[in-house]
């Protein structure tokens, strides 16, 4: 390639157009269809309809597509299976929240006409997420995407409910759940995040019903933190081993504000040390109440409508908003001679991941998974082979901490958007039916209108899309169970835990071999990225400005397995500045290869100079180290062996010392040179693929090449033969002296194009015969006028000298320097620096300064004064050397 046909600077735009396309339209995602390969698959964690990807999609994409490449190139039978997810709660309130910017409600148009706007919503970002994922370079199989919503995943969803039901481990009961009156749902216990908020301890009267007194009160004191639950009250409970309490038990107490009795009752779920050690019992509106209710027998009193607005059970409040009610109840409470006092209090209150708002705990009919006999098969898989490999392991003890201690799981979702539950409700009888599809005499049937929590079908993800409940699905016996899971370290209960325990009951098998969790992407202060904070970032505009494969780079080299990362915008320059480093080593070793045809060969070893074995062990190495570190899944350790290898061995040094073959060596020389350059190229280009994907393919059809696409080369191995610790050494002692003698030129301010005589003294013939050997070498990178190698040399009288393992360099100080101007400008310096130590050790003397000023100043100026004079000392020193040098 000529210079004209390459640009000098790396340009990712041009780079990026139309290679995406090319891949895909040549079918190079798609899996080889060889048999005899060893199948490799992945499936995409699907992301949420509801919006487009963020940075952290990115992450979560480019490691997988790291992994897939890779694997492909080994040449593995991959598959990378992409799909989205239909995100029930999600997506419905960004569709409702859409709708009430129109004065509009789901329950306006209706279920059918809803769905419809849904499946709309659904379709609109879909398009936006495929463009971003070609953006983003993700090599993964269209033609196999799935949705969770599709019809092959809802006839696996249905089968794993039905076959559920009928093992006695779904069922559907009357219990204490979170609910978002926003969306009007149950959630699950890890759909709700805990918050501080502002409250208060409402110290209220509970009066006596009979005229008994306590301590002389005709009434209890009860503390609570929600008044407008009051009107559910079924009792107040003691600890029955509190003394204080043991003679009140049986006793009744009326609720503040409304005309109904209640007992006082004991019961061990009190803590007689927390408040006045009374607790009133309110079943339909606290877990433990309702816990407590039952023992007790207690009625279930619901005070609350599905909005969180008071129902009838509410007296005068109906119809208002919890917060509202809470306002007015209060009022009324201090009205009416109820309330004792108010102590404001900071408390964890539970908020809708979705929505946002303050979750109910809401008496409910619901839907459950029995979940304690699938935690316990999930737990006991763990012990065999077919384990789940955890990276890094530590996230092990989170899951089995989870499984340990988990709940039954409410399935069942107040929405319209999702895969409706497949159960049925006989109009006449009542009776309950389960099944595939709808009973035959489906006019007496009424459908349960609920529909299944997203994670319900999100958790046969691995499976259902491989074609499962068909277990004779062509990739399902090729592709299942899938090798690696890429997710994010934040959904290890949500998903991972309920995508192995289902496919452990349904295929017995583990879903995945090794499950790699990443952290979080933050800004550069370390804050998660959010709309509330204004400091999220588009991945899009991040890849217009520096290009993907800079992004990728940054994303692959900023951390470690499970921990967080820090997006920073300087760090992303240090990547553009990478690419733009490996572009114009390209450049310069495609515009030199003149003679070489085909695959690069590397010419018989023999013929190799002490660089080209420097670079093909390095070379080898840095192939051993990154494969080692991608087996392991350290991204950030291969791409750190990677950049040194580049940036230092091959740009810094080699590429340099090839100039000098390229300009000076005989013909055969020169060839020799072109196909080890194209053949490091070639392999780094290769190993550096599956990062940096689009420039790799560009610079890798520059150069000849028997492939139609580097994504299908095969992904370098370590070669034995090439291994030269022996040339690593050499080379270093080479190095290092170069190195000495730009540390002397930069010291003394001398350029390194200007011609110097160099005395190298080594200790051994060993050393003296490697820089023989290159003198062309030292001649090239140090410019000596005269260059003494020897085992017998004396120090010259005045210079300055780099000490090496094993040598040492001298540069007589008149070559690098004009005595005369140095003398004169050393002279100025030390006039100047005797000034400073005057005026220091005259406001030392300052005998006022010395007693008022504070002594952290006093010892401030102690230090000033004291530097100064160092420094004076050595300026004298030099002028004295200076001087000796005539």
């Amino acid at each position: 390639m000529s210079k004209e046909e390459m640009a000098t600077k790396f340009d990712p735009a041009a780079v990026e157009a139309g290679r995406y396309d090319w891949w895909r339209n040549n079918g190079f995602f798609k899996p080889s269809g060889d048999k005899s390969a060893h199948p490799y698959s992945i499936v995409l964690p699907p992301p949420n309809v509801t919006g487009k990807l963020h940075l952290g999609h990115a992450w979560d994409t480019t490691l997988q597509d790291i992994i897939i490449r890779r694997k492909r190139m080994q040449g593995y039978d991959t598959l990378w299976l992409p799909g989205m997810d239909h995100a029930g709660i999600a997506t419905q309130a960004k569709v409702e929240a859409r709708l009430r910017e129109k004065g509009i409600s789901r329950y306006d148009l209706g279920r059918e006409k809803f769905v419809q706007q849904v499946w709309d919503w659904k379709d609109e970002y879909a398009d936006i997420i495929h463009k971003q994922w070609s953006k983003l370079g993700i090599s993964v199989d269209y033609d196999r995407e799935r949705f969770t919503l599709d019809s092959g995943l809802n006839k696996a969803v249905r089968k794993v409910f039905v076959d559920l039901y009928k093992k006695g481990l779904i069922y559907r009961g009357t219990y204490i759940i979170n609910w978002d009156p926003q969306a009007r749902t149950a959630l699950s216990d890890i759909e709700v995040v805990h918050k501080d908020d502002k409250g208060a301890f409402y110290h209220v009267k509970y009066p006596f019903t009979d005229g008994t007194t306590f301590h002389g009160k005709d009434y209890i004191e009860i503390a609570t933190t929600r008044p407008e639950t009051m009107f559910g009250d079924e009792a107040v409970a003691v600890n029955p081993h509190d003394d204080r309490y043991k003679e009140l038990v049986g006793k009744h107490v009326r609720v503040p504000l409304v005309n109904r009795e209640i007992e006082i009752i004991a019961d061990d779920y009190v803590t007689p040390d927390f408040g006045t050690g009374m607790v009133k019992i309110t079943p339909a509106h606290d877990p433990n109440d309702f816990k407590v209710g039952k023992r007790h027998n207690l009625p279930e009193l619901n005070t609350f409508n599905e909005d969180a607005t008071l129902n009838e059970n509410g007296g005068k409040y109906q119809g208002m908003d919890r917060f509202e009610a809470r306002k007015a109840i209060v009022d009324d409470l201090k009205k009416e001679g109820y309330m004792l006092k108010i102590k404001p209090i900071v408390h964890s209150v539970g908020h809708s991941e979705r929505t946002g708002v303050q979750v109910e705990a809401r008496l409910s009919t619901q839907w459950f998974v029995k979940m304690k006999p699938l935690a316990e098969q999930a737990l006991k898989n763990q012990q065999t082979d077919d384990r789940v490999n955890f990276v890094p392991k530590r996230f092990e003890h989170t899951f089995t901490q989870w499984m340990e201690n988990v709940h039954d799981w409410v399935i069942s979702r107040q929405l319209w958007w999702g895969h409706r539950i497949p159960a049925w409700y006989n109009k006449q009888t009542g009776e309950t039916y389960v099944g595939m599809e709808a009973p035959k005499d489906a006019e007496n049937w009424k459908q349960d209108p609920d529909v299944l929590d997203t994670w319900f079908s999100s958790a046969l993800w691995p499976f259902s899309t491989m074609g499962w409940p068909d277990t004779d699905s062509a990739d399902f016996k090729r592709y299942f169970p899938t090798d690696t899971l890429v997710t994010g370290y934040d959904i290890i209960f949500f998903w991972v835990s309920r995508m192995i325990f289902q496919s452990l009951e349904f295929t017995h098998k583990a879903p995945f071999h090794n499950v790699l969790l990443h952290g979080l992407i933050r800004d550069e202060q370390g804050r998660k990225m959010s709309k509330s904070l204004g400091n999220g970032i588009d991945p899009m505009d991040v890849i217009k400005k520096y290009g993907v494969d800079a992004l990728r780079w940054f994303l692959i080299t900023g951390s470690t397995p499970g921990q967080d990362i820090r997006f920073s915008y300087k760090k992303m320059d240090a990547a553009w500045n990478f690419i733009n480093k490996i572009w114009n080593a390209s450049r310069y070793v495609i515009m030199n290869l003149k003679d070489v045809q085909g695959e690069p060969q590397l010419p018989d070893a023999s013929q190799f100079n002490l660089a080209d074995r420097f670079i093909l062990a390095r070379l080898n190495a840095t192939i051993k180290q990154v494969n080692e570190q991608f087996d392991k899944f350290e991204f950030g350790e291969a791409g750190r062996a990677l950049y040194n290898f580049i940036w230092d061995d091959f740009c810094d040094w080699y590429i340099e010392m090839t100039k000098e073959t390229l300009n000076n060596g005989t013909a055969e020389q020169k060839h020799n040179t072109e196909e080890i350059l194209a053949y490091v190229l070639d392999q780094t280009l290769r190993l550096m693929h599956p990062i940096m994907p689009f420039v790799t393919e560009k610079l890798w059809q520059s150069m000849p090449h028997e492939g139609k696409t580097i994504m299908l080369a095969d992904y370098p191995v370590d070669r034995p033969e090439l291994d030269d610790p022996e040339a690593i050494e050499q080379m270093s002692d080479l190095i290092n002296l170069i190195k000495a003698v730009r540390t002397i030129r930069n010291d003394a301010g001398a350029p390194m194009s200007k011609p110097v005589e160099m005395l190298i003294k080594v200790d051994d013939d060993s050393l003296k015969q490697i820089f023989e050997s290159n003198r062309d070498y030292i001649d090239r990178f140090c410019h000596p006028t005269n260059l003494t190698i020897g085992k017998d040399i004396a120090e010259p009288k005045l210079a300055m000298s780099g000490i090496l393992a094993g040598a040492t360099v001298y540069i007589p100080m008149a070559q690098l320097v004009d005595l005369n101007a140095e003398r004169a400008k050393m002279q100025k310096e030390i006039k100047k620096l005797e000034q400073e130590v005057e005026r220091s050790n005259k406001k030392l003397g300052n005998q006022k300064f010395i007693a008022n000023a504070p002594e952290a100043v006093v010892e401030k100026a102690k230090q000033k004064a004291s530097d100064w004079q160092q420094k004076l000392d050595s300026a004298k020193e030099r002028l004295a050397s200076l001087n000796d040098a005539d």
